[in-house]
């Protein structure tokens, strides 16, 4: 009988999460977005990030010494050492967002970015794959 109550009452309460904003959805609804550029229909703006939150990580190839600490302290095995640049690449789709290499870093440069909209089917995309700030 409880579980009854407590799904009636969620059925009327308001969501607690925005809606996907407009500017990341599929192709299939660039009815809506005609909408949106006429003025008769309004587009959700994004949620902001909270301070310290944690996403994409950014890469300052040219501040980074090869020293590997980054590599090494990785749970996720996300950073790869290349050795013929002495340099990194961050595979985004193995990271678990922890920072550990940013606190681990000398030099300062690897870094969390607010960035967070990084799905997609492919692993190897160009947009989840840091090797500079670029990426």
């Amino acid at each position: 009988m409880r579980i009854l109550q407590v799904l009636l009452r969620q059925l009327f309460n308001k969501p607690a999460t925005n809606r996907f904003p407009a500017s990341h959805a599929p192709a299939s609804t660039a009815g809506f977005l005609a909408r949106v550029t006429a003025d008769s229909s309004v587009l959700i703006p994004p949620v902001p990030t909270p301070p310290g939150f944690r996403g994409k990580v950014g890469y300052d190839r040219e501040k980074c010494i090869g020293c590997q600490l980054c590599v090494k302290i990785c749970p996720a095995k996300a950073i790869e050492f290349l050795p013929e640049d002495k340099k990194v690449r961050i595979f985004v789709a193995r990271c678990c967002f922890c920072s550990q290499c940013n606190d681990v870093c000398p030099v300062n440069c690897l870094s969390m970015s607010e960035e967070f909209l990084l799905s997609t089917y492919d692993k190897y995309a160009e947009h989840v794959i840091v090797t500079d700030n670029k990426s």
